[in-house]
């Protein structure tokens, strides 16, 4: 990495790690970024879009994209929560069977970070990113 801006530095690794784990996932159907949503949705009877992107991060209008491309995958469906008032997202059991396809491969990704930076560093870059 050559530039002096943090910035510029992060952003590109976090396109060399994704771009690693999207090539590892690749034979599941998914990318990493699926695997994520997959993954949050998963932990819940059903979660609505403002929970889920409050998890992940992301806009409301950024995770209704994504679902809704997790939905034509059909690896989700919408709809009612307990109160009826807002849409919540569910695993299908074609998301529940990819996740769980997916699951060896992004710990085969895991492992190889970990391979590649040792434990002591590893401990490093999480605490660095845990203070951003």
């Amino acid at each position: 990495m050559t530039s002096p801006c943090y910035c510029a530095n992060l952003r590109m690794a976090a396109r060399k790690i994704s771009a690693r784990y999207d090539e590892g996932l690749a034979p599941s159907g998914i990318n990493v970024a699926q695997y994520g949503l997959l993954r949050r949705i998963a932990r819940t009877e059903g979660i609505s879009l403002t929970e889920l992107g409050a998890l992940s991060g992301l806009d409301r209008s950024t995770i209704g994209r994504n679902v809704r491309v997790l939905e034509r995958m059909k690896l989700v469906k919408s709809g009612r929560g307990k109160d009826q008032r807002e849409a919540v997202v569910r695993l299908t059991e074609t998301g529940s069977a990819t996740l769980a396809a997916a699951t060896p491969l992004w710990q085969a990704c895991q492992k190889e970070v970990e391979d590649r930076f040792g434990p002591d560093n590893l401990k490093l870059l999480q605490e660095a990113l845990e203070a951003l």
